[in-house]
């Protein structure tokens, strides 16, 4: 186990624990929400106009900026010194706020052409139409703090600080937990309340990073230039990450667009059953990618090779570590799972059945989506933005090929199954490319087969415990200790760094 191993399973810790409270205090926001803003005419018009700011978050600041950001900016830290890193920050700083400025601008004139874009039968509705514009033009400025946030973000997890990024999303749905609530008991368009916090949610979120940024040395006044080497190679990696962004969503409504042939339900059953795959990705699968991409731009930068082929080795076996018996419970549990969350009201035993079949096809491929995270990581730790991308496409293609054969037979379980394997298709070429660079396999098969084996036995009891009535929520925990012991006693490398980063947080 690399120094830098351990650091990363640290980080990761912090990440995935700050992103578990942002998730929960996401669900008490939506559960805010539909009590203040229900689901007439102003909540159609909210959730239309913030789809578009944050439809540009996650093209430009979720994940692209600091992508790009952080190997460069770890590469001029370590040839130029910390004052060139942080007058790189700087004049990324100037740019960003230039270009989001005009776009912000040319949002706020051209909102109604936007709303348009997004949702053009609310032109059959003018006052729909009106409030919606509205809305867009309070609001869309906050695109401007949140791509900030990033580049915040790209910093501080560069100097090693990963606590205040991970925090901003709870800024955010405090912010609109605040704002619901007081627009709905004044007695004010809960709505325009809302638009307003999701601005302010911004603003919060950008003055979180800068104390911990001043605490690391950064302060935003200082050497500034429109001419950065350094923001220039940034802006060149940034392209294709933005590019694979899309590509992420052109699969989303592609998935959505084969499912709309489909009977009624087919939509909702795989949103459902997609959301709770996403709950072990977002808070272990992308917090090990968040953590892993400094320490290994950091290698990448000091020409350390080996260390960086077995520090990628040790967090692709991490990520394995915590995705497979994540993907065993999902599995075995399906039904009971998606029957104690949303079986009430017009949702049926049979929309039960159909969502768990479809959570199954998903929970198959959860450990290459999470896999995944970290080698594309090592790629852009590397500056190579442009092979996840392509073979992002690939995946595309095959994701939407596939699925359309499976769903003649297997309906909307067809299009779930075609995303796991498409999933699993990703992974192989990610592993397959960046083995041939390092002449190191990213796969520790040792440890693969050991968590294997245990994820099977605790998916094999957790299936036998769906017998015995509400016996299996219970056990979940259980399952949890008998996974982390039985890793422990066949000495599992990854169970041992866990360990290792628990003892060192309690000391």
């Amino acid at each position: 186990m690399t120094a830098e191993s351990a650091k990363i399973v640290r980080n990761a810790s912090v990440v995935a624990g700050a992103t578990l409270l942002s998730r929960i205090l996401g669900f008490v926001r939506d559960l805010i929400v539909a009590f203040a803003l229900g689901a007439g005419l102003p909540a159609d018009a909210f959730f239309v106009a913030f789809r578009i700011p944050n439809l540009l978050r996650r093209l430009f600041g979720e994940g692209s900026l600091t992508m790009a950001f952080v190997p460069v900016f770890s590469r001029v830290k370590n040839e130029q010194g910390q004052d060139a890193a942080f007058d790189m920050a700087r004049s990324a700083l100037v740019w960003l706020v230039l270009i989001l400025g005009v776009i912000t601008v040319l949002a706020i004139v051209g909102a109604k052409p936007l709303v348009l874009m997004i949702a053009p039968g609310f032109d059959r509705n003018p006052e729909l139409m009106s409030l919606t514009v509205d809305l867009l033009r309070i609001c869309f400025p906050y695109v401007i703090f949140i791509c900030g946030v990033a580049l915040c973000m790209g910093v501080l997890n560069s100097m090693g600080h990963f606590l205040a990024p991970a925090l901003a999303p709870c800024a955010l749905n405090v912010a609109l937990i605040g704002s619901a609530l007081v627009g709905y008991f004044t007695g004010n368009n809960v709505a325009v309340f809302m638009a307003w916090g999701v601005l302010i949610g911004g603003v919060l979120q950008w003055l979180l990073q800068q104390p911990y940024l001043r605490r690391v040395g950064l302060s935003w006044r200082g050497n500034r230039s429109l001419d950065n080497p350094g923001v220039k190679r940034m802006g060149k990696l940034m392209l294709p990450t933005v590019f694979g962004a899309a590509v992420y969503q052109i699969n989303i409504v592609l998935g959505t667009l084969l499912a709309s042939f489909l009977p009624v339900g087919s939509v909702s059953y795989l949103y459902y059953s997609d959301r709770l795959v996403q709950f072990p990705l977002g808070v272990f699968g992308i917090a090990v990618g968040t953590a892993a991409l400094p320490s290994l731009s950091a290698l990448c930068a000091k020409g350390k090779d080996r260390e960086f082929a077995e520090t990628l080795k040790h967090t692709v076996g991490l990520t394995l570590f915590i995705s497979l018996p994540a993907m065993a419970g999902l599995v075995t549990l399906a039904e009971p799972l998606i029957r104690l969350l949303f079986q009430r009201g017009a949702f049926d035993a049979v929309a039960v059945t159909a969502t768990a079949q479809a959570l199954v096809a998903y929970g198959i491929g959860l450990p290459f989506i999470a896999m995944s995270r970290p080698l594309v990581s090592a790629f852009y730790a590397q500056e190579d933005t442009k092979t996840p991308v392509k073979i992002a496409i690939l995946c595309l293609i095959a994701n939407v090929g596939v699925g359309y054969v499976l769903m003649q037979s297997i309906a909307h379980v067809g299009l779930a199954l075609a995303v796991s394997l498409s999933s699993t298709l990703n992974f192989l070429l990610l592993a397959g490319i960046m083995w041939r660079r390092t002449g190191v396999c990213p796969l520790p098969w040792a440890g693969a087969f050991k968590s294997l084996l245990l994820s099977c036995l605790i998916g094999a009891g957790a299936w036998f415990s769906v017998s015995y009535g509400i016996l299996w929520f219970f056990m979940i925990p259980v399952w949890v200790l008998i996974y982390g012991f039985g890793s422990l006693l066949l000495k599992s490398d990854d169970a041992l760094m866990l360990m290792n980063a628990l003892r060192r947080r309690r000391a």
